[in-house]
């Protein structure tokens, strides 16, 4: 069973969600977390967009040296899954 565009957006928005809100995490990443949520939830665009405008947002961050191990790694399964939405 293959699971749709829109599930794989709420998935990933709610990975966002939860980094947005860990205190662990520096507050750029969080805020950046947050804008990936939010273009991840923006329905006015269809997902194929959504998905390419939080990829770009996660990708800047995901060298940020100051990021903890278990969020880059949250990130780059993030990036994962939203990639399978744009192919």
């Amino acid at each position: 069973m293959s699971v749709s565009s829109e599930e794989k957006l709420k998935q990933v928005a709610e990975m966002m969600s939860r980094m947005a809100e860990d205190t662990t995490v520096p507050r750029n990443i969080r805020r950046a977390a947050g804008e990936a949520k939010n273009a991840l939830l923006n329905k006015s665009h269809d997902a194929m967009v959504r998905a390419s405008t939080a990829i770009s947002i996660l990708d800047e961050i995901s060298n940020d040296p100051n990021m903890p191990v278990h969020t880059r790694t949250l990130i780059w399964n993030a990036i994962s899954i939203l990639e399978t939405i744009r192919e």
